[in-house]
């Protein structure tokens, strides 16, 4: 009977990674499924995603850190979902937090140290480029571009939508 279930489970998992359906294990949005929804629309600010990291010196290191996740992204890993809080032409300052274009960001302060107390280099900041965005999250342990910047628009998926989260 439970290995009736399991199986059923997986079956079900697995048509809906198709429909876009995706778990997230992480605590920098709410844990739970979600839906990638397409995005039809020039990407705004304040829009929820799921991205893509490139590949390069910030993804090895994400990947070789365990905050990138096993999935179909560049690299094998699975996307980020975050807040597009910059796009092209605007200025990120990050500093002790981050500011946009001078206004301070919420809940943006930036860590020296990740969970396990390895140092974090953080994004020297300046201006996005054109067919670039920032992404945040506003849980403090967040690996976001306060730490690996800007992000091509390319790599985002669609928007993120709860289907069935918990937010501990």
């Amino acid at each position: 009977m439970l290995g009736a279930a399991a199986l059923g489970l997986a079956t079900m998992l697995y048509a809906g990674f198709g429909a876009g359906i995706r778990v997230n294990t992480t605590p920098s949005e709410p844990l739970g499924i979600w839906r990638i929804e397409p995005l039809t629309r020039v990407v705004a600010i304040g829009d929820l995603v799921f991205a893509c990291m490139p590949e390069g010196t910030a993804h090895a290191e994400g990947k070789e850190r365990g905050y990138l996740r096993w999935g179909l992204c560049p690299g094998a890993t699975g996307p980020l979902i975050k807040r597009v809080v910059a796009v092209g032409g605007q200025t990120a300052e990050v500093a002790g937090s981050v500011s946009i274009n001078g206004v301070p960001l919420a809940n943006s302060q930036v860590s020296e140290r990740d969970g396990q107390g390895r140092p974090l280099q953080r994004y020297r900041g300046g201006v996005v480029p054109f067919g670039d965005v920032l992404l945040h999250s506003p849980y403090p342990g967040s690996w976001d571009s306060r730490y690996f910047g800007p992000i091509p628009q390319t790599g985002i998926l669609g928007l993120a939508r709860e289907v069935l989260t918990h937010d501990p």
